[in-house]
């Protein structure tokens, strides 16, 4: 009988699931960090990530980074407790409630923000429309600054790549000296803001609601800059705070 510590390892499989598992753990994956996990050269990385790629278990996103494919997340999604969405579906539904604005929830996959699900405020002559299902980048959303406040300095610098030549493209937009006061500032108040960062005449802020199943998640409201009032920052500010309180409470107890 062969003991679990003596059993056969074949090494290409082990260093595909090791991928995988850094992967769904911080959201996404370059060359050179696949490289350095695995201690093989760059084109060994390559290799067995495209691999990943061609059988559906990883996809490469923006940055020329690697994040979990759709037959990943579908063994993830059949094998687990009720989804993101389900799970927060409720609270999104209390904090439409609460502010009466378009509201959303999104999720961190690299250095995107993906929104998941929302609900649109059809009540108002100027509104702001649901972006269910678009991926905009981190830094210029209110969701991804909220997030993006709850990792440490050096998780950033590894979703951006900014030690990594190869990624000096990618982040020729980026303002990173404002990326990191923007980050500074939401750890303070706790609520990530964006005024027509990500979007002409929208104001948004941000809430993060922790990691749920891995995923670094969060709740935001955006409304048209012209029915904004810098005064309403603190109201909604703080329906934003109580919401992703009793999320977390509830997670607690789940």
């Amino acid at each position: 009988m062969i003991r679990k510590d003596d059993a056969p390892r074949v090494e290409s499989v082990h260093r595909a699931l090791v991928l995988l598992k850094h992967m769904s753990r911080q959201g996404s994956i370059s060359v050179t960090e696949a490289s350095g996990i695995l201690d093989v050269n760059p084109s060994t990385a390559q290799r067995l990530l495209a691999t990943l790629v061609g059988d559906g278990f990883a996809e490469q996103a923006a940055q020329r980074r690697y994040v979990p494919g759709r037959e990943y997340r579908k063994a993830v999604i059949d094998n687990t407790p009720p989804s993101l969405i389900v799970r927060a579906r409720p609270y999104l539904e209390r904090l439409f409630a609460r502010v009466g604005e378009t509201s959303h929830l999104a999720a961190l996959i690299g250095t995107d923000i993906h929104h998941l699900d929302g609900i649109e405020a059809t009540t108002h002559a100027l509104r702001f429309g649901l972006r269910t299902g678009v991926i905009l980048p981190a830094h210029v959303t209110s969701s991804g600054k909220a997030i993006l406040a709850d990792l440490p300095r050096e998780d950033i610098e590894r979703r951006y790549g900014i030690l990594d030549d190869s990624a000096a493209d990618a982040n020729a937009g980026i303002d990173f000296p404002k990326l990191y006061r923007d980050v500074d500032q939401t750890r303070r108040t706790g609520i990530g803001m964006n005024f027509e960062e990500s979007e002409d005449a929208v104001a948004a802020l941000g809430v993060s609601l922790g990691v749920v199943d891995g995923q670094h998640a969060a709740l935001s409201i955006a409304m048209p800059m012209t029915r904004f009032a810098r005064q309403d920052a603190k109201r909604l500010s703080a329906q934003l705070l109580e919401t992703a309180a009793e999320f977390r409470r509830q997670e607690l107890q789940a």
